[in-house]
């Protein structure tokens, strides 16, 4: 039978590990949950990050092209 998890290790600053130990302890959850957490988190952080990114792409093309409504946005795009 295969684990359903895999150990893994990482080396990190005294006083980040310190960090994490304490909000661990203070939430009274293991260091394993917490980093599971951390990177759902950071996770959801990028993909905001990218429609942010992306979005802010979009309003830069409607002032460089000087679009005035999503109806003049499909006529360019050729009725996508």
């Amino acid at each position: 039978m295969s684990r359903v998890s895999k150990v893994v290790s990482f080396s990190m600053p005294p006083g980040t590990a310190r960090r994490i130990d304490s909000i661990a302890k203070s939430e009274n959850r293991s260091r394993s949950e917490l980093l599971r957490e951390m990177v759902d988190v950071y996770e959801r952080y990028q993909a905001d990050s990218d429609w942010r990114e992306l979005f802010s792409f979009g309003e830069a093309t409607v002032r460089r092209f000087k679009i005035k409504s999503e109806d003049e946005l499909f006529e360019i795009l050729g009725g996508a």
